[in-house]
């Protein structure tokens, strides 16, 4: 689809609106966006006015004294061009019109009450609105802004110079930032006092400037009638006076402004930075989280120590968890300590000075990463809080824990098995002493079974003593494993962040390229070889 100049601007804006907003563009390149020219010689007239009745504009523009007033006066027939009295400098906008062309409607920046009208009744320069507009060269500001606020209003510029003054390098500046943006006659005005040879430079100069064959009228404004090419010069311009010269102006002037709009679209995208360094930024991050990670975990040592002598004096305090706050040394020991969060910020800052140096917008990300500043040191906490506690509930290993089970099963039922043996060998003894008169059982039996069951009581019972799992090193592990976890976290959602904000610069991304892309959207303009305008236009 393809959008005009008016609506490529009025989305380049919304889209600046928005993007600002959302710290993807600083003020500078947002203003910037804002402040796009959309003024045409189209929306010279208001919105009512018919399209196809807009009247060509055609302004006489040059230094000073090189006769622009003399020009239009003589194209009037009368003097309606006033020129400066201390010097041929003018001072104000001259506007020749058809009084048929209703000029109350000109744009509100250019108020008629600030312009001097003068109107005639030639049918054939009907559709021609004739501009003199003040010397651009001028050292007052306000007949400067009066040619900047014109121009970008105007269809076909006559650019008037002299013998002496057509190589004047604020008109050569000002040509060349205009060149491409208007349709271009020159006029080598004081002819009766030049030379061949300044025509033929004027000439060159102009084809360097990018030029073909620029159209060079000479003119000499004198009292006396001279036979020089004023009349070729009116007589053009009333020939391009139609409605297909006007739209291929149009069409020319909505390309060249859309190139314009484009290479300011291409500098917002280069702030902008590549998706792909959006990419690595998560790369990056990883990369520095774990060096982070590395040097954390050290400093932890001495703290995870303490930490777990404390809730290993204290484990049966799990089991009322208010109780463990009432201790004094409760809420002065803590893993998450200033020195922690010193390198943790330092590693947030690392990153964001990453995606600085990849020419990547910093604010977006400096947001969201705000929340995890405060969010790292509870989230360490609480995971190294509830792993120790879950240590603690289970300490020791699987096959530990396996291990004290059996014995507890051991120091039950090998006593028992020891009872049923003894209480089995007395019922044998006593049936056979009855069966063969021989003596019941000795003293060395009763001696020696008991001994039997004190062993297998005791034997399980001591190894289950000393085989307890320590529980400061139980909580020393449940501490570590949480930090593990809480790093695990806390990586999780740095990365969430970064996938966010990639997804975010991936659609400012497109959306500026779509625009760049309906910028070069543009139908083919096509003019005559035998076209005055081939030699008109850049």
């Amino acid at each position: 689809m393809a959008y005009d100049y008016f609506e490529l601007v009025k989305k380049t804006q919304h889209w600046a609106e928005q993007a600002q907003a959302a710290g993807w563009l600083n003020s500078d390149t947002a203003q910037q966006l804002h402040d796009i020219d959309t003024r045409s010689p189209d929306a010279l007239f208001s919105s009512n006015q018919s399209a196809t009745t807009r009247p060509l504009i055609v302004a006489f523009m040059g230094g000073t004294g090189v006769g622009k007033s003399a020009l239009l006066n003589r194209l009037a027939g009368k003097a309606i061009a006033k020129s400066g009295i201390e010097r041929p400098t003018s001072r104000e906008v001259t506007l020749f019109y058809h009084h048929s062309i209703a000029l109350p409607s000109l744009a509100e920046q250019l108020p008629l009450a600030k312009i001097n009208l003068a109107h005639h009744d030639d049918v054939h320069k009907k559709n021609i609105i004739w501009i003199d507009m003040p010397d651009f060269d001028s050292t007052e500001l306000s007949n400067k802004q009066q040619v900047l606020d014109w121009l970008p209003h105007i269809d076909i510029l006559i650019y008037v110079v002299s013998p002496e003054r057509y190589r004047d390098e604020k008109a050569w500046r000002l040509l060349l930032a205009e060149g491409g943006r208007h349709a271009w006659l020159f006029v080598l005005n004081q002819w009766d006092r030049g030379q061949p040879a300044q025509l033929s430079d004027f000439n060159q100069q102009l084809q360097k400037a990018g030029f073909i064959e620029p159209m060079i009228f000479k003119t000499a404004c004198v009292d006396e009638p001279q036979a020089d090419e004023f009349t070729q010069l009116e007589n053009l311009i009333v020939s391009l006076a139609n409605q297909h010269i006007i739209e291929q102006l149009e069409q020319r002037g909505s390309q060249v402004r859309k190139q314009a709009l484009k290479q300011i679209l291409q500098t917002a995208l280069t702030r902008l930075g590549s998706p792909h360094q959006a990419q690595q930024l998560k790369a990056d991050w990883h990369s520095q989280w774990q060096a982070t990670c590395t040097l954390l975990q050290q400093g932890f040592v001495w703290s995870c120590q303490q930490l777990a002598q404390h809730y290993a004096d204290h484990a049966s305090d799990l089991i009322s968890p208010p109780a463990l706050a009432k201790h004094s040394d409760a809420h002065q020991l803590k893993l998450w300590d200033d020195w922690a969060d010193t390198h943790f910020n330092d590693a947030i800052d690392e990153l964001i000075s990453t995606a600085d140096q990849a020419s990547l917008p910093v604010l977006p990300l400096k947001k969201q990463l705000t929340t995890l500043r405060d969010k790292a040191a509870k989230i360490v906490q609480t995971q190294s809080e509830l792993s120790a506690r879950l240590a603690l509930a289970a300490p020791g290993s699987n096959l530990h824990r396996g291990f004290l089970k059996a014995m507890r099963l051991c120091e039950i039922t090998l006593p028992l098995s020891a009872m049923a043996w003894v209480t089995y060998q007395v019922f044998i003894g006593y049936y056979h002493s009855n069966m063969t008169a021989v003596p019941y059982l000795g003293v060395d039996f009763a001696v020696h079974s008991s001994l039997l069951i004190a062993l297998t009581w005791l034997i399980p019972f001591f190894i289950l003593k000393k085989a307890q799992p320590s529980l400061k090193k139980s909580a020393l592990n449940g501490l570590n494993k949480g930090i593990i976890n809480a790093f695990s976290l806390i990586d999780s959602e740095v990365s969430a962040v970064i996938d966010a904000i990639n997804q975010q610069h991936s659609e400012q991304y497109q959306q500026l390229s779509e625009l760049i892309a309906h910028c070069d959207n543009n139908q083919p303009l096509i003019i005559d070889d035998n076209s005055p305008l081939t030699r008109m236009l850049v």
